[in-house]
């Protein structure tokens, strides 16, 4: 029994391949369920995150210290999501690969274990029924269930372990136990449920070590008791064994309670109802759902994804008829407890090791000590199954060696595992979609309002929201105090836009909310989740802008209800700045930065707050401090790169531009940073790259209205005018009452082409849409000038001295025309000197002084809570972009525009002269 045989190469192989047949499919599969919260939402997988966060927070990335922990302390496991990522970032194949990779291990180490209990024969079917089991599939093609696959790897490493401790004549071995501590800890850090193996290892040393029997235990300690004998050594050498792994196990537990604050999680009554039942009611539920869980192993024929809710109906009377399926299970388990412990045999020893492989890891999910936020989990019999699989095979051991049954024991084994086998394979693609696991479940319990709610978050992440819509109201006739069903189904009317069925279906969630008792603590009675709904009707009621301080009072009675609810002090941050409240906006999120300083989205709200306090040098600290957080947050490359643009700052420049590259290299289809590039190097004066960006931006945006004015605008001041008409003819397409795009194109019509009549339709309808318009007015007026209609140009010079009469250059050219009409009044002789032009196209107003940039504007927030579903997500938003002018000059710019107004003024002279016939 002590002495175990190797496994072979072929044993190896045979185990292998089985797990990758009935497992191939799995790799197809994608995130569902848990995975989106574990995986996709858990920001502890990113490189950029800390190492040691992984050991602050929790299995889905929520620090340990926040209420809102779901307490499961899984760091070792999530370092391996974290290790995909780093290969594969969120590629599913690679981690379900993994998976398949982790279960044949299991498998293969779980095979040198049965050596221990039973033949070659019978270990290998036990161990190629464990393989094939398909009450394994949530385990293996559940991402999530890798913490139950590396935890019993190392669980079955550590029991390996300890059955070496046992020297020559009984005496201790201790680097076996020091291996078997360690290796428990580490199997702990996988998941919880790692340190029970101590406990099977208590089983071990005492009656399979030592062969000790319940009945000479008790008579052993009968004599000591009586002082007619002593403990003999070798039960000292036991003792001494047992203090030690159960000192170790002490320091684990008291280590564990560190970690978790002392405080369990936050379940509620739709989670787990029986939890929250009265007597006797709790306690016969619990104990009816131990032969449940032994059904699942016995015939996994209707597996399903989640069994929370009405899945299993309470048990609320001694009269119901389940009560006696719960009294057959523990008759047969008393009556294998009694032979396993009361007989020496073999066969007693591998019934007794079974038995406690199936029972002592079942602990700490069987509700029978403390709650948990299940009913019934298939992936958290998977050790437990291994008792199940020793059994069957011991079992089936027992009757094939009887001949009468040799040939049916063998085809019923044959059947069994052929069916089981085929079973996982199809079970596996249940979890290839979320819409394809909950709806195989439905089939299973239709009574279960989650599975309902699941279904209709699937379908509303194909934006099928009418459906959606029937599967969430199904769920509120299931459940109809299921708050998160509610919640569900204001979101989609929401989406629908009917907002009036939105709010009432939001008030009817809220009023379902508990209400506060005086003098108990309100956080710790409700899910953290359920707390959307103050945030998700604030953020439906705050569109009316009439409604804002009513949407106020929701944030702040979800924060008073919850200190520690972040996304209550972002969303109100968000709120605030729209309330023109930006320093108390600043107060709600340096609170939230309380709670998480390693959100890079807080940093980046912040720094908007800064940016409306016009605090920019303050907003920049925050950009920068978003972007050591998470080097590509694309909203802090964009809007950080467009504040050091903004500032003037030469020295800043080649850092604004290495943040566009940066931005354009994870946005690659977004048309503004290819435009703010090219708006960089027009002010560093590089032409030719401009115009390489400008154009980008156009090819995927092609009424970029800003790209295409600058482009035209960059044309004409590198004296290519001809090239800018094209531009300027895409521009007025798009938007025909661009007023500058107007003038520009005026002025090249008149100077470049000499076509009077097309610059004239340009200004002419410049003063339809804006009569003031001081530059359009001024060149209309030499349009009139040129074409020899002096009264005419005199009104109109008139006029636009009026519009503007601090312009110099306006009053000199009504003075010149007038002295021409004057002169002309009394000798009849031609306006312009023969073979001269007036000179008259470069009496205008500069236009290549001006530019337009377009870049987006910077979000009052970026995490916004979008009515979330039953796990709350944030959703990251670019805000919409729209034109807007340079809101300011700076020095140098002022400056290069005197420059030019001086020129001008230069150029107002020599048409002086050549009027006047100099």
């Amino acid at each position: 029994m002590e002495k175990m045989a190797d496994i072979n190469l072929k044993e190896v192989t045979l185990i292998v391949g089985v797990v990758a047949v009935c497992y191939w499919n799995s790799l197809f599969c994608g995130f569902v369920f848990d995975d989106v919260s574990a995986i996709l939402d858990n920001k502890d997988l990113h490189p950029s995150t800390p190492l040691k966060t992984l050991f602050q927070n929790d299995f889905w990335g929520t620090p340990m210290s926040e209420e809102r922990s779901h307490k499961s302390y899984r760091p070792l496991t999530v370092l391996t999501f974290r290790l995909n990522y780093l290969f594969s970032e969120l590629t599913p194949m690679s981690y379900h690969l993994l998976n398949m990779i982790f279960h044949a291990v299991v498998s293969v180490i779980f095979l040198k274990v049965c050596r221990l209990f039973l033949n070659n024969q019978s270990s290998m079917i036990a161990s190629l029924l464990f393989a094939v089991h398909p009450i394994h599939t949530e385990a293996v093609t559940g991402v999530v269930g890798r913490a139950e696959l590396l935890s019993s790897i190392f669980f079955l490493a550590a029991f390996l372990s300890y059955t070496k401790s046992k020297g020559p004549d009984n005496s201790i071995v201790w680097t076996p136990i020091a291996l078997t501590v360690f290796l428990v800890a580490v199997a702990t850090l996988c998941k919880e449920q790692g340190i029970t193996v101590v406990g099977i290892c208590c089983v071990y040393e005492v009656f399979i070590a030592q062969g000790y029997t319940l009945p000479l235990l008790c008579t052993t300690a009968g004599q000591f008791l009586r002082g007619k004998g002593s403990i003999p050594f070798s039960m000292l050498q036991t003792l001494i064994k047992l203090i030690v792994l159960m000192f170790s196990t002490l320091l684990l537990v008291v280590i564990r309670v560190q970690v978790i604050q002392s405080q369990l999680p936050v379940f509620t009554r739709f989670d787990n109802p029986a939890a929250v039942s009265p007597t006797p009611t709790r306690q016969l539920t619990f104990n009816y759902l131990l032969p449940v869980n032994a059904w699942l192993l016995l015939n996994p024929s209707e597996l399903c994804c989640d069994w929370t809710m009405g899945t299993i109906p309470l048990i609320e009377s001694f009269l119901d008829v389940r009560n006696l399926a719960t009294f057959i299970f523990f008759c047969f388990l008393g009556a294998l407890g009694v032979f396993s412990l009361r007989y020496p045999s073999n066969s007693s020893k591998t019934v007794l090791m079974a038995l406690s492989l199936m029972a002592l890891p079942f602990i700490p999910a069987s509700n029978l000590f403390f709650p948990v936020g299940f009913v019934v989990a298939e992936r958290v019999l998977y050790v437990p199954s291994m008792g199940f699989c020793i059994l069957v095979a011991h079992g089936w051991q027992k009757i094939s060696n009887k001949s009468v049954f040799k040939k049916l024991s063998w085809v019923c084994l044959s059947l069994v595992i052929f069916t089981h086998a085929l079973k996982t394979l199809h079970r596996n693609w249940d979890w290839e979609s979320e819409y394809t696991l909950f709806m195989s479940a439905l089939k299973v319990n239709k009574n279960n309002a989650k599975l309902w709610n699941n279904v209709g978050h699937a379908l509303e992440n194909e934006k099928n929201f009418e459906r959606a819509l029937k599967y969430f109201l199904q769920a509120t006739h299931v459940q109809p105090d299921d708050i998160g069903a509610h919640m569900n189904v204001g979101r989609t009317y929401k989406n629908l836009n009917r907002t009036k069925e939105a709010e009432e279906s939001y008030m009817t969630a809220k009023s379902l909310m508990p209400q506060i008792i005086p003098g108990k603590k309100y956080a710790a009675r409700i899910a953290p989740n359920h707390l959307n709904v103050y945030i998700n009707l604030a953020n439906l009621i705050r569109a009316n802008e009439s409604r804002l301080e009513e949407a106020d009072q929701l944030y702040r009675q979800a924060i008073s209800m919850r200190p520690d609810f972040k996304q209550a002090y972002i969303s109100r941050g968000e709120l605030l700045l729209k309330m023109n409240k930006p320093i108390k906006a600043k107060e709600a999120y340096l609170k939230a930065l309380e709670l998480d300083r390693n959100n890079a989205d807080l940093w980046y709200n912040l720094a908007i707050v800064h940016i409306e306090l016009k605090e920019p040098n303050e907003a920049l600290k925050n950009f920068n401090h978003a972007l050591e957080l998470n080097p590509k947050h694309k909203l802090a490359l964009f809007n950080s790169a467009i504040l050091m643009q903004e500032s003037g700052e030469v020295r800043l420049r080649p850092e604004a531009r290495k943040r566009l590259l940066s931005y354009i290299n994870e946005e690659p289809q977004d048309a503004n940073g290819y435009f703010n590039l090219g708006m960089l190097a027009m002010d560093d004066k590089k032409d030719s790259e401009a115009e390489i960006w400008m154009k980008k931006a156009i090819k995927l945006q092609a009424d970029f209205r800003s790209a295409l004015f600058n482009l035209a605008l960059l044309y004409s001041q590198t004296a290519k005018e001809l090239m800018a008409l094209p531009v300027l003819e895409e521009l007025l397409k798009y938007y025909p009452d661009h007023i500058k795009g107007l003038i520009l194109k005026g002025d090249i019509l008149m100077n470049q082409k000499k076509d009077i009549r097309g610059a004239k339709k340009c200004f002419e309808k410049i003063l339809e849409m804006d009569p003031g318009n001081v530059q359009g007015k001024h060149n209309l007026c030499v349009v009139y000038f040129e074409e020899k209609d002096l009264l005419k140009a005199e009104r109109c010079l008139v006029e636009t001295l009026a519009l503007a009469p601090h312009e110099e250059y306006i009053q000199r050219h009504l003075n010149i025309v007038r002295d021409k009409i004057s002169s002309s009044s009394f000798v009849e002789q031609p306006i312009f000197p023969a073979g001269k032009t007036s000179g008259v196209e470069g009496d205008k107003i500069p236009t290549e002084n001006v530019k337009e940039i377009k870049s987006e504007p910077r979000p009052t927030q970026i995490i916004k809570t979008n009515d979330n579903k039953s796990q709350s997500k944030a959703s990251k938003q670019l805000g919409k972009s729209t034109d807007k002018e340079i809101p300011h000059k700076t020095t140098k710019e002022i400056k290069e525009i005197e420059k030019k107004r001086v020129a001008a003024l230069k150029r107002l002279e020599e048409i002086e002269r050549i009027l006047n016939g100099e």
